[in-house]
């Protein structure tokens, strides 16, 4: 709870140090003392946005303490998030505001962040003003009451951590389905790839061969003519009397070999010419074998041709080597393997986001009855508390209507109301005036008071548009909710400051030509006079202590 708040130089307050009890507390003064400037104090100090106006005129700055003190668990345990320590289960916030409009936010004296404030005034206090109202208006709202009320908040999160896991499965999906109409364009073209390759059935270094073949074939006429004119003059031309060059030395080795016996040295010469005619002979041979070889007949050449073409169209392709062909063509195989395998992934996800589609369904409709079985207790108590707040013909109706699953279920609720007996149920922002909604709402926040995890609630002129009898129950039903909750409140009316348990006077004064604003906290007879003073102004009588005497002994007994 809010135990003190320590305010200096801000606006007309010098400065104040301002007590808090547990339960009902209220403020009251007469309009302009500086009641408003509390709660920009107190909002400035739990991180709110504020301005370098609130800085007191001629001052360098404005400093807001906040102490806070028996912590609740799941305060402590956001602080422990946030690495803040809590000895003694308390807490001091400061906000320093410079008149140039610059910020400093301490926690528990340590320099923080205006954010961090924020986040942990979020835990602690939750203040309402006439402008707060509106959250009736907003059927966005609407459920959040409900979920509050119903005690249906660890169910909800129940059902959006599974929606949340659906969500995360559906985008993987979505995800995997993409980059498989991605990998499909892509196996299509790798197929195309290999299809055309592979249907080449090339072999390593073929081209090479090929090409070298090919170069054989191109001059293959020429070659062979040449060939044939040489094997004609070694062997001779048949049908014709020219002799080749193994007759001429054959008949040159038998001149020579006839006179062996009788010069010697014409029978070595007789054996060389001999080696020279068997040499010859040879080589027709290789000769005739080469022509063999050589001569490509059409059918060939133009395989050669093609076959070269069909090479090199591949190597531009997708070389520049035949090698990097081959490489390309085992790559496309081993990607297209591994797209096989995703394929199946797909399938698994597919199957898991059915299961927690299932799963997230029923819990959507679980969480639906639930819902609908709190919506008519909450209807009905909430109108219990319109009857004795005066407006005993006021019918209020958490309308629930079912549609697609989403982040909050499959509900959506709007509160509907009628203001009159025999009128028909229509959304509250086009029935219900200011007064009516400052009733509907301290009539939620008393039957959620015990369910409400922030422990402070600040009210700022709820009081707005009510008087009289309605005032009075206002102020009773704020002594209800204090009983739970630690209750701040700003009043102009004596029938509620009367219920309070700790009653502060907002004072304004002038000394010196300057303006102050003090807070001091009223004893019972202090708290007789200021009572009288809202009841009839400051011509303060005898009878009108007397009334705000009973008042103060009898103000909740209606």
């Amino acid at each position: 709870m809010l135990s003190e708040l320590y305010i200096k130089n801000l606006a007309i307050i010098e400065e104040a140090a301002i007590p808090f009890s547990d339960n009902f507390n209220v403020f009251t003064g007469e309009t302009g003392a500086g009641k408003s400037i509390l709660i920009n104090g107190i909002n400035a100090v739990l991180g709110q946005r504020i301005t370098k106006d609130i800085v007191r005129a001629g001052c360098d700055k404005a400093v807001i303490t906040a102490l806070f003190t028996e912590l609740s668990d799941n305060v402590c345990a956001r602080l422990d998030e946030l690495g803040i320590a809590h000895e003694d289960r308390q807490l001091t916030l400061t906000r320093e505001v410079s008149s140039d409009g610059g910020s400093i936010a301490r926690v528990n004296s340590r320099a923080s962040t205006v954010s961090v404030l924020r986040e942990i005034g979020e835990c602690l206090v939750n203040i309402h003003g006439q402008h707060d109202n509106q959250i009736l208006m907003d059927p966005e709202k609407h459920l959040s009451i409900l979920d509050s009320y119903g005690d249906l908040e660890a169910q909800a999160e129940d059902y959006r951590s599974s929606f949340r896991q659906l969500q995360e499965v559906s985008r993987k999906l979505k995800k995997l389905t993409l980059e498989r109409r991605e990998q499909q364009e892509r196996e299509q073209l790798l197929r195309e790839k290999i299809t055309e390759i592979g249907s080449l059935d090339i072999s390593e270094n073929e081209d090479e061969a090929i090409e070298a073949e090919y170069k054989i074939a191109q001059s293959s006429e020429e070659i062979c003519s040449s060939l044939n004119e040489a094997y004609s003059f070694i062997k001779g031309i048949d049908d014709s009397d020219v002799p080749g060059a193994i007759e001429l030395i054959s008949n040159a080795c038998d001149d020579i070999s006839s006179f062996s016996d009788t010069v010697s040295s014409m029978k070595s010469l007789s054996e060389r010419l001999e080696n020279v005619r068997v040499e010859l002979d040879d080589i027709a041979s290789e000769i005739s074998s080469e022509i063999d070889k050589i001569d490509i007949d059409a059918e060939r050449y133009a395989y050669l041709s093609e076959r070269l073409n069909d090479l090199n169209r591949i190597k531009k392709k997708y070389g520049p080597e035949l090698s990097d062909v081959l490489d390309c063509y085992n790559k496309a195989s081993e990607e297209i393997s591994r797209f096989e395998s995703s394929s199946d992934e797909i399938e698994e996800v597919i199957k898991t986001r059915e299961q927690l589609l299932s799963c997230v369904s029923d819990k959507a409709k679980q969480l639906s009855a639930a819902r609908a079985e709190a919506a008519e207790r909450f209807s009905a108590q909430v109108e219990e508390e319109l009857s004795f707040l005066d407006m005993p013909n006021v019918k209020i109706k958490a309308s629930m209507e079912k549609g697609k699953l989403t982040a909050a279920g499959m509900d959506s609720v709007e509160f509907l109301i009628s203001t009159n007996a025999g009128e028909g149920m229509k959304p509250m922002s086009k029935i219900a005036s200011g007064g009516e909604l400052s009733r509907i709402m301290l009539a939620l926040k008393n039957v959620i008071a015990e369910k409400d995890n922030i422990h402070t609630l600040i009210l700022d002129e709820i009081d707005t548009g009510v008087s009289g009898r309605a005032a009075q129950k206002i102020g009773i039903k704020l002594k209800s909710v204090s009983a739970h909750q630690q209750v701040l409140c700003v009043t102009h009316l004596s029938q509620m400051a009367v219920m309070a348990d700790n009653h502060l006077l907002i004072e304004k004064q002038t000394r010196d030509g300057r303006t102050y604003t003090s807070v001091h906290k009223l004893d019972f007879e202090e708290r007789k006079r200021e009572i009288a003073r809202i009841m009839v102004g400051e011509n303060i009588t005898d009878t009108a202590l007397k009334n705000a005497e009973e008042l103060l002994l009898n103000g909740d007994k209606i």
